[in-house]
């Protein structure tokens, strides 16, 4: 038997659904929503009768902190599975703390969604390798962030290799293979490192192996695999009876023979249990052991019911990189195919309707990119100062970094706008869509020595919101209106000038939700979901969502300006990737 697995097993039912009419009834009951970022784990308690949340706590990864496992030279980016579940359990306790005894009792679910595709070797009781003597310091052993590019190679030949079949095994996922997903990533470790490779029996979601620690699993062949990260990254549709045959890989190269007998066929939505606490997590967390584990998903996913999601609004998570998510009911969008996205998969965002995803490979971390290269010299020279002692140059270095992007957009916002101005490109990090491609590269073209840094910053602003624009384009080209923008994360909430630019470039309306965790918040929603608290995910969205509280409109008078501007963007792109790609 093969597909979605909708309904929950009885014997993981933690009580008979209630409907959003009756919710007032009951006295409050209270979840857990876990966000695991690329920086940090935030974990929230919420209200399910209303959304408040009661606490928060979140934990730094203090191996990912000090740059360990990680090569940016090489665009490797790993990370320690202790940093994983030293957050868990650091901020659940402390939520749990800060909510008192009485919330604590009344807690009755936990969901998680994590960044995505970041897949870990695994050895066939579900523990990462990572874990394991002799492993403990390998890179290759860790979770392989989305963030690194060092499978590029192994995505190139699978998108070769996949022209070499009758059926088309990436037509769900945009027909472009990412370096960033689950396939290439495991091609490149078991090509890289021996003993890992010997070592791995299977491979394994972050968002998939949380849920599975939670619960107590002990063969990874129970674990239960959800819908989106199987369906977005590793190649999972209805319509193949699972994933694509043993055939299709082991003919791409002979080390993934018999992958797929060790991975998974079912699939799970996020609004059901994956199980329930286990008796060592319930005395650690000190929770009951009735507490139901929800189905994991990715951030951007989660991050979309938390914001509230509408059919055919576009729903962007904008942080270090973006995710653009967009529902449409499935009937309405049967035998579209949108061309170069992240795939579209019945049920990774809502059950019962179509969760089409985007995004950009940097966003916040093209910023992040040119506050670092400005504080350049506070980091390494202030520090040499004959004139302040250490401690004052490294809580000056701090203080200024930090009001860097401030200031600079504070100034850039002042800027006339004018067609003839710097242009950039915000490939930065590679382009995630439309048409993935990790080998591409940043430009900033139009350089003068009056371009000064709020100039070349506001440039590097356009980019990321043009880059914006290519995806809305592509959606609209392909036959699935985008009708709305909804905004979320740390760069909606926190920048008015890269919102209305956002909004200008767009020539629409974008509303920002009032959540700061829309990611936690929305595995929350799940959470409640899994527990019976709701019949269905929608009736925790209206009844635990928070509205929005700005939104920005754009200005009619930019829109011919941005518009020429945005014909140089794509004809700066065109040359870039004519002209500076090459393979490695």
């Amino acid at each position: 038997m093969t597909g979605i697995i909708h309904p929950v097993s009885k014997s993981l039912d933690a009580k008979p659904r209630r409907t959003l009419d009756d919710r007032h009834m009951e006295k409050d009951q209270f979840v857990i929503g876990v966000d695991y970022g690329t920086d940090s784990v935030r974990s929230i308690i919420v209200n399910t009768n209303n959304g408040q949340e009661i606490a928060s706590s979140v934990f730094y990864y203090p191996r990912w902190k000090e740059g360990l496992y990680c090569n940016p030279g090489e665009n490797q980016f790993r990370q320690h599975p202790k940093d994983y579940i030293e957050g868990l359990e650091s901020t659940i306790l402390d939520c749990l703390r800060q909510a008192g005894p009485a919330a604590a009792a009344g807690i009755k679910a936990i969901s998680v969604d994590t960044t995505g595709s970041t897949p870990v070797a695994v050895d066939e009781t579900g523990t990462p390798l990572g874990l394991l003597p002799g492993f403990e310091d390998n890179p290759n052993a860790l979770f392989v962030l989305w963030k690194d590019h060092t499978s590029v190679k192994e995505a190139a030949a699978i998108n070769a290799h996949a022209k070499n079949f009758p059926v088309n095994y990436l037509q769900f996922v945009g027909g472009i293979y990412s370096s960033e997903w689950f396939w290439a990533k495991l091609l490149h470790i078991l090509k890289e490192d021996t003993a890992v490779r010997k070592a791995c029996y299977s491979w394994v979601e972050h968002c998939d192996w949380i849920p599975f620690l939670l619960t107590g699993g002990r063969k990874v062949s129970d674990m239960r695999r959800g819908v989106c990260s199987a369906g977005h990254k590793a190649l999972w549709a209805e319509a193949f009876g699972g994933l694509p045959p043993d055939e299709f890989f082991s003919s791409l190269d002979p080390l993934l023979k018999g992958f797929t007998a060790r991975l998974f066929t079912r699939t799970y939505t996020s609004d059901q249990a994956a199980g329930r606490l286990s008796a060592e997590w319930a005395q650690r967390l000190g929770l009951p052991e009735s507490v139901i584990i929800g189905v994991g998903a990715f951030d951007a996913h989660m991050g979309a019911v938390g914001g509230q999601i509408e059919p055919y609004h576009l729903s962007k998570v904008m942080g270090t990189s973006t995710c653009d998510m967009l529902v449409a009911p499935a009937h309405e969008v049967e035998g579209r195919l949108v061309k170069g996205i992240c795939g579209q998969v019945p049920g990774s965002v809502i059950p019962g309707m179509m969760g089409l995803e985007a995004g950009q490979s940097a966003f916040g971390d093209a910023y992040a990119w040119f506050r670092n290269i400005l504080s350049w010299p506070l980091q390494q020279l202030l520090s040499q100062s004959s004139l302040i002692s250490v401690e004052t140059a490294r809580a000056l270095a701090a203080e200024t970094t930090d009001r860097i992007i401030p200031e600079l957009s504070r100034q850039a916002a002042a800027i006339p706008l004018s067609s003839q101005t710097e242009l950039a490109l915000d490939w930065f990090n590679g382009r995630r869509t439309p048409d993935a491609s990790q080998l591409l590269k940043g430009a900033i073209t139009g350089l003068s020595l009056g371009s000064d840094a709020p100039r070349i910053f506001r440039a590097i602003v356009e980019s990321t919101c043009f880059g914006a624009k290519a995806i809305v384009d592509r959606f609209n080209e392909e036959g699935v209106p985008v009708k709305g923008l909804i905004g979320m994360g740390g760069v909606a909430r926190k920048s008015p000038f890269i919102m209305q630019m956002m909004a200008d470039i767009m020539d629409m309306p974008i509303r920002i939700h009032r959540s700061e965790q829309t990611c936690a918040l929305g595995a929350a929603m799940f959470a409640a979901t899994a527990a019976g608290v709701y019949d269905k995910v929608e009736d925790a969205m209206n009844a635990m969502g928070q509205g929005f509280d700005a939104e920005y409109h754009p200005d009619p008078a930019k829109a011919p300006v941005y518009a020429e501007r945005f014909r140089r963007y794509r004809q700066l792109g065109q040359f870039i990737e004519e002209n500076t790609t090459t393979s490695h």
